[in-house]
């Protein structure tokens, strides 16, 4: 398997802000959140809150851990979020049957409703980000690796 090697800036370009892999990666969420901010406006969601119903949409009736494992959540993140939605509606918070230790968080029907008007805000955000879909996937793959490569060092 072939290694790639970063290439170090020299020292005088090193605390550059331009130079600063960490500032491209900020500068560019927050870019990512004032296109997400009116979209998710409209169905009275929060970008956390989103992707915690993308979740739920994708696979209804999982675990606060299981949840917390896919957004790379702890649980004291993300049970104030769940509190939020279940107070709007959208889902429900259960323990368990199984084992009284895990809660169970489930769409409501009016969660399971809200997929509908959602479903416009993937192209409104890929029309905003004026790339090709090649280059989104390239990007969203590079930056998948970014985070598991990052992920392990700081293990």
């Amino acid at each position: 398997m072939k290694t790639r090697t970063a290439t170090r800036p020299d020292a005088t370009s090193a605390l550059l802000l331009d130079q600063q892999l960490c500032f491209a990666l900020y500068s560019a969420n927050l870019a990512m959140h004032k296109v997400y901010r009116p979209l998710l406006n409209k169905l009275g969601l929060t970008y956390p809150q989103y992707l915690v119903m993308l979740v739920l949409w994708e696979t209804d009736a999982q675990t606060v851990s299981a949840i917390g494992e896919r957004l790379f959540l702890d649980s004291a993140t993300l049970t104030p979020l769940l509190k939020r939605l279940e107070a709007a509606g959208l889902l429900s918070r259960t323990r368990s049957a199984e084992d009284e230790r895990q809660v169970v968080i489930e769409l409501s029907s009016t969660g399971r409703a809200l997929r509908q008007p959602a479903q416009a805000i993937p192209q409104s955000v890929f029309c905003a980000a004026q790339c090709s879909g090649a280059e989104l996937r390239a990007i969203k793959s590079e930056l998948e690796r970014l985070r598991q490569n990052l992920s392990r060092s700081s293990e």
